[in-house]
């Protein structure tokens, strides 16, 4: 009986005083707050931007809106970056004079949460303080009220940054966001601004005491380099799009359609936790593979293809980048074999050059060498081949006199990662991937592999060297029956 009161007690206390009881045990039953992340290195990325503001600066980010449809929200990266908040409509203010963060939220929507579940909203303002070690929490529509007693302050030369940049939303990258801008504004029947442009636009009419300020280049510094959990999360994302590329591998056989190996590839993502894609599957057979981001997964596939794909999942807002390339009858035939050899060699000597304190171009230069070397070496069946061959090489080369060339593109929270390319030399933190091209023009054949690579103190940790690349290991694995073999599809 007293085991029983003592039980009882211990329940209403929880129920009733939530915030007594550890982070730890609180946050294995939440799922409106990220667990990757601990507060602290949420606190010490927010430390470097008040750094960079001064004391006569704000800094104001503008988080993701609800979704349009039945998807689930995701936050964009540029906020979650800041402080792992997951609410729609919410705002982020730093002040660099204070160094204190403050989150505003909408009010709480009981009814929506009794339908799809818990949201942090204002009035779960200690544990949003207790989850994320923001040091105030406001509701949304105090935020002009706020922003009018920096504006009256009689501070000099208030300054307020925000992202000009578009935000990186679901499966975005800068240069999509960007494109996806430009094209609304040349529909004449649409011209919307973009949301951070009609966002920094409002500001303005209503506070033009402020002196405005692109946060973007301050954002993306930081980005550049990992954290160790950064790069935890990019190691598992790499690891399943390495998975799924391999089952892919056993699961390709002549009749099946491009967009099967994508139902393959989300089985794998999503029941080894990944919460979507980094961008949508490039699953490109024969033909298909010249356009470098087909992603219409329609063709039904040949005996003598060779195909091309290149996938990686989302996993807790970090991405990767992974590209194979294979014959879809499990055997390299001959200008399979004649092509893929050489570009591997080539490709290979790359990633042997990859090394911390190296420039970009440096590498290019020390692997331009031995591509000469693999060129001078090899045998070609038709001249095209070996035009196409010297043409790779040389335009290799070509790129390595740019001392601000790069090797690829970064990786991180978005699959084509913001950082810039100066021509500094690699450094610890760094993540990015190569993918360099083989274009055989007269006949259409295109070429390319991709592998992420982690700068570490000592060295180059290559991500993907478990998913294999050598003409006898793929044939070996095509070899084995995959998820289609035992799944077969509906006949009816």
């Amino acid at each position: 009986m007293k085991i029983k009161f003592r039980v009882l007690v211990l329940l209403l206390l929880f129920l009733c005083f939530p915030t007594i009881f550890p982070f730890s045990i609180q946050a294995q039953d939440i799922a409106f707050f990220t667990n990757d992340f601990p507060p602290q290195e949420f606190a010490a990325r927010r430390a470097k931007i008040f750094d960079a503001l001064g004391e006569n600066g704000l800094a104001l980010i503008q988080g993701a809106p609800s979704p349009a449809g039945y998807v689930r929200f995701r936050q964009t990266n540029e906020f979650y970056y800041l402080c792992g908040i997951e609410s729609p409509h919410a705002y982020l203010l730093l002040d660099g004079r204070q160094r204190r963060a403050s989150v505003y939220l909408p009010h709480r929507n009981e009814a929506r949460e009794r339908s799809e579940g818990k949201v942090l909203s204002a009035e779960d303002a200690a544990l949003v303080k207790q989850l994320s070690g923001i040091d105030n929490v406001f509701a949304a529509d105090v935020l002009s009220e706020h922003l009018s007693r920096y504006a009256r302050s009689g501070q000099q030369e208030m300054k307020l940054f925000t992202p000009f940049s578009p935000a990186e939303g679901v499966a975005t990258s800068r240069d999509s966001a960007i494109r996806a801008v430009a094209d609304i504004a040349s529909d004449s029947w649409d011209g919307s601004p973009s949301r951070e442009g009609h966002f920094i636009n409002l500001i303005r009419t209503r506070f033009p005491q402020f002196e405005f300020r692109d946060l973007t280049p301050t954002l993306d510094r930081l980005r550049l380099i990992k954290s160790p959990r950064e790069i935890a999360l990019i190691k598992k994302a790499t690891r399943l799009s390495g998975l799924s590329l391999m089952e892919a591998m056993r699961s390709t056989v002549p009749g099946i359609q491009e967009s099967e190996l994508d139902a393959v590839a989300k089985y794998i993502y999503y029941r080894n936790g990944a919460q979507g894609d980094a961008y949508y599957s490039l699953i490109a057979s024969a033909g298909n593979a010249w356009y470098p981001h087909y992603n219409a997964g329609k063709r039904v596939m040949r005996d003598g293809d060779f195909l091309l794909m290149d996938y990686a999942p989302d996993v807790g807002y970090y991405m990767s980048d992974v590209t194979r390339m294979f014959p879809v009858n499990g055997k390299f035939n001959g200008w399979q074999r004649e092509l893929y050899g050489f570009y591997l060699d080539c490709y290979k000597a790359i990633l042997k050059n990859i090394k911390p304190g190296r420039t970009a171009q440096q590498v290019k230069q020390a692997a331009a060498k031995e591509m000469n070397q693999s060129l001078a070496k090899a045998r070609f069946s038709k001249p095209v081949y070996e035009k196409a061959a010297r043409e790779f090489v040389e335009n290799y080369a070509d790129s390595a006199k740019n001392e601000r060339t790069s090797l690829g593109h970064w990786i991180g929270m978005a699959t084509h990662d913001v950082g810039g390319q100066d021509g500094s030399p690699l450094r610890e933190g760094m993540v990015f991937s190569i993918e360099p091209a083989l274009r055989v023009e007269e006949e259409k054949i295109y070429i390319r592999l991709e592998d992420v690579i982690v700068i570490t103190k000592t060295g180059a940790d290559i991500l993907t060297t478990f998913v294999p690349v050598e003409i006898d290991e793929i044939e070996k694995l095509m070899s084995e029956d995959g998820m289609l073999q035992r799944y077969p599809k509906d006949k009816n």
